[in-house]
């Protein structure tokens, strides 16, 4: 028997991600050898000492019932010292913070604690694709910002029509950027406040790769511009700052009526985070730091030989100030799905064609840093025997 799926899922598009997986697992089936620069997964473990915090915490009898739906208190104070020693802000631990199982469910979840059938979502173009499915999920419409290169892909919120400014109740905003591998200016951040300020608009900050600025770029958390955590909420996971991706934690810390109501919501729709998972992430944001830069700069330098072996093989590309991701306008006569096929087709090297990202990503795709420096230089040279540079 076959039953109809419900509007939603009907409405919902496939996950953007999926079919470019996909597509490498069955070249890898058929004995290719593809250079992946598509996904967003670390490619490097856990640090030792987060590991072995679980791997303690698995054997504690107290995670072994149900935690608190809201976490524990002593993550949650985790976060606040966190938040203190990078970036000087003081947080509430019993209001101005929330943990969730991994930034995703915050990315979609939030909009859903903010926004009403028909209201109004503003975002960017191009933006990383599930904040447009967020505001689908909300029965919400969205309001897309063009942003350009020659403007250092930060919105201009004059382009914002006032109806559109006056009916809108969410801004969501992602710097580092992804995909552009852009990092926000103080002025920007300020000025963003301001504009979610006067118009009375909740702001949702992904700072999901907070912890990546390159050539001395510091990512500037929303926390520390002031009048932010009065207009807004800012989700961080340590997926990426820990390689803990496969753990599913992240974290959203700001005004304390947005965190209410995330929490409110995520406590029905998702329950409660394993115990033992806490604790060790309370011991990532709390421990040793050092992990942090060496990763930090280990992309810095994946970055420069990215950049510099492209350049020299005619591919004059933009380096990013942040994030593992690089946004690459490309050549001339191709669009980035057509170029994304010639790549896989010449080079057996797969990347994220921008479209996917709106259609000021037609020109672009996106690239990750998330390879070895020696598979890196292999993919250099394979893109110099392509043939698509001349």
């Amino acid at each position: 028997m076959e039953f109809a799926s419900s509007e939603l899922v009907r409405l919902l598009p496939q996950h953007y991600f999926s079919s470019l997986y996909k597509k490498v697992d069955e070249l890898a089936a058929q004995g290719v050898d593809v250079i992946n620069w598509a996904n967003g997964n670390p490619d490097l473990p856990t640090p030792p000492h987060i590991v072995e915090a679980l791997q303690k915490a698995v054997d504690d009898p107290q995670n072994h019932g149900y935690p608190p739906f809201f976490g524990k208190r002593s993550l949650r104070e985790a976060v606040a010292l966190f938040y203190k020693r990078e970036y000087g802000v003081e947080l509430d631990p019993e209001t101005e913070i929330a943990v969730m199982q991994g930034t995703g469910v915050g990315i979609t979840g939030i909009p859903q604690a903010v926004l009403d059938p028909g209201d109004t979502m503003i975002t960017a173009n191009p933006c990383y694709p599930a904040y447009r499915v967020a505001a689908l999920m909300a029965r919400a419409n969205v309001y897309e910002i063009p942003v350009f290169e020659d403007e250092g892909f930060l919105p201009d919120y004059s382009r914002v029509p006032a109806d559109v400014a006056k009916k809108a109740k969410l801004l969501v905003l992602n710097y580092p950027n992804n995909p552009t591998g852009v990092v926000a200016t103080r002025p920007f951040l300020e000025e963003s406040v301001r504009f979610a300020g006067k118009h009375g608009i909740a702001l949702l900050h992904d700072f999901a790769y907070g912890a990546f600025g390159f050539d001395g770029h510091r990512p500037i958390s929303l926390m520390q511009i002031e009048g932010g955590k009065e207009v807004g909420i800012e989700t961080y996971t340590l997926s990426k700052t820990y390689n803990m991706a496969g753990w599913r934690l992240g974290i959203a810390v700001g005004n304390a009526s947005l965190i209410r109501a995330y929490r409110h919501l995520h406590s029905h729709a998702y329950s409660t985070i394993f115990g033992a998972i806490q604790d060790a992430a309370a011991a990532a944001l709390t421990g040793p730091q050092d992990s942090v830069e060496a990763l930090r700069q280990l992309y810095e330098r994946r970055r420069h030989v990215l950049v510099e072996g492209l350049r020299s093989a005619g591919w004059q590309v933009r380096a990013p100030q942040g994030t593992f991701f690089a946004w690459f306008r490309v050549p001339d006569g191709y669009n980035s799905r057509t170029f994304t096929e010639a790549l896989l087709e010449k080079a057996d090297i797969v990347v994220a064609p921008g479209e996917g990202f709106g259609t000021n990503g037609e020109q672009y795709v996106r690239v990750n840093l998330l390879n070895s420096e020696e598979r890196i230089r292999e993919a250099i040279e394979r893109v110099k025997r392509s043939g698509l540079f001349g």
